[in-house]
């Protein structure tokens, strides 16, 4: 190795280290203020939410590629290999999280509100962390091993396979939990498809310019097939939920139903499904670039104000909510773009190897 491209290591390694480090500070300054301003740790969820469906779905992305092959992955690993390598990141900035679940669960701070036998056998404060340790643990072997480009296609099954059972988990625990009473089965689902259609998003936006019309049209039909995909379960889900008519549902929705959330959700599908269904449909704009583009700043937009959808108006304060959210999820996303442009190098020099 060259005396050149060590120094180049050495500084991505000293910049990781120091943008790590920071996000650490993040992460115990948003801990100890959260106490105070429960506003702040729930913008911490939000941003969480939106931030951790790239480095997840870029893990999920690696995965199914060595499984299928195909040349959409092999042209779109240099930005998903770093990407799923931050499913470390996503591990630390889930500590506030566990820190301040007081001030985000109704039953953290009474059992009293969840049924007694749902209460001891699963929502509880072990249980949350065991599931949530699990889940996150694997995740970063997965991430790391398969964003090192050292994973088979056995491991990637069984990766897939314990995803499909984390996810399940997890997604129930950290998002639909803020309301203990509203279930709904194909949340989990919704949840891992939307990870997938944010990540894929995020790959159109920054390698269509480097994507060929065969690349560029594999990708715009995996994204509008994810599209489809969530569309479908949010709507037979709210189908289910109207027809049955039970309370603990309607008062879910009611929450949701206010002319600003309203507003909200319709946006969401216009530019998170509608617009780019209508660009990546069309064989030539999803061949092209800046249709493949346009398509990934409206799925990646309109899956912001789906989230914002899903889990703001559980809380009280819903204005401050959002404004710390959004102002946490634009320095999650700086701390990842620099820790992902430190990483990149180091995992390029390494799949070569």
């Amino acid at each position: 190795m060259s005396s050149g491209a060590t120094i180049v290591r050495f500084r991505n390694l000293r910049r990781f280290r120091a943008v790590s480090g920071i996000l650490l500070l993040s992460a115990a300054v948003i801990v100890t203020a959260g106490y105070r301003t429960p506003a702040l740790s729930r913008g911490w969820l939000l941003a969480f939410a939106i931030l951790s469906c790239l480095p997840i779905g870029s893990m999920i992305l690696l995965l199914i590629h060595s499984l299928t092959g195909g040349r959409w992955g092999t042209v779109t690993a240099a930005m998903l290999r770093p990407s799923a390598a931050l499913t470390a990141a996503v591990a630390i900035a889930f500590l506030p999280i566990l820190a301040t679940c007081s001030q985000l669960y109704p039953w953290a701070q009474d059992g009293s509100q969840i049924a007694q036998d749902v209460g001891r056998w699963y929502l509880n404060w072990g249980s949350y962390v065991l599931r949530a340790g699990l889940a996150l643990g694997g995740w970063c072997v997965l991430g790391i091993t398969f964003g090192l480009g050292k994973g088979g296609r056995l491991l990637a099954g069984l990766g897939l396979a314990f995803y499909g059972a984390t996810i399940t988990l997890v997604a129930v625990d950290w998002f639909l939990s803020v309301e203990p009473h509203y279930v709904a089965t194909a949340f989990p689902a919704m949840i891992a498809i939307q990870q997938l259609a944010a990540t894929l998003a995020f790959v159109a936006l920054l390698t269509a310019p480097a994507l060929d019309e065969s690349a560029a049209s594999d990708v715009g039909a995996l994204l509008l097939a994810v599209l489809l995909g969530v569309v479908y379960l949010e709507f037979m889900t709210y189908l289910v939920a109207w027809y049955g008519d039970l309370p603990d549902k309607a008062a879910w929705y009611l929450k949701r139903s206010s002319p600003g959330w309203a507003t909200t959700i319709v946006l969401a599908f216009a530019f998170g499904a509608a617009l780019p269904f209508c660009i990546l449909i069309v064989r030539k704009y999803r061949r092209s670039r800046y249709g493949l583009q346009s398509a990934g700043i409206l799925v990646l937009l309109g899956t912001v104000l789906h989230f914002c959808w899903l889990i703001v108006p559980a809380f009280d304060q819903q204005g401050a909510v959002l404004i710390f959210g959004m102002g946490a999820l634009v320095a999650l996303a700086v701390s990842a773009l620099l820790i992902g442009g430190a990483l990149s190098p180091a995992l390029e020099a390494q799949h070569g190897q």
